[in-house]
């Protein structure tokens, strides 16, 4: 008896920080709060390549991926979502979207103090500057790789 694939949606979520601020988007959806840069995957598209593009086309801002924070993978039924949050930097000094389209309404940099006197979408925008301002570990992005890549040097 042969077992059906699991459909599985792959998102990415961002944390740019810029020294002590972080780049939040402020959502077209979701009652307008804001969140980190974050979207779903294309086909064909790598993770890494996703997080770029959604950083760029909602937050207005070229990155640098630096590692990954977490990997998520949380099974619903016949369904499955991965999440992959990423840490990085900007590559520049553009400044934040302030222009509204369909990808959010502006983006801005805030402190955590900034943060407490924002509509935020969920919790864990906080949870996770916190993580960071504590030192919690952050992993390489050679986690992900292409199946058959060598192991290579572990450094």
């Amino acid at each position: 008896m042969s077992r059906q694939p699991i459909i599985t949606f792959y998102f990415v979520l961002v944390v740019v920080r810029y020294h002590h601020r972080f780049l939040l988007i402020q959502e077209p959806k979701y009652g307008q709060n804001w969140y980190f840069p974050h979207g779903k995957v294309d086909p064909g598209e790598t993770l890494m390549a996703a997080a770029v593009r959604e950083t760029l086309e909602e937050g207005g801002i070229p990155i640098a991926l630096d590692g990954i924070l977490r990997i998520e993978h949380t099974p619903v039924k016949d369904k499955a979502r991965f999440r992959v949050i990423f840490l990085a930097h900007p590559l520049d000094d553009t400044a934040p979207k302030s222009i509204a389209d369909h990808e959010s309404l502006r983006a801005g940099w805030f402190c955590r103090e900034e943060m407490k006197k924002l509509p935020l979408r969920a919790q864990e925008v906080c949870e996770i500057c916190d993580y960071l301002a504590s030192g919690g570990p952050i992993y390489p992005l050679r986690l992900l790789t292409d199946k058959g890549s060598p192991f290579g040097c572990p450094h």
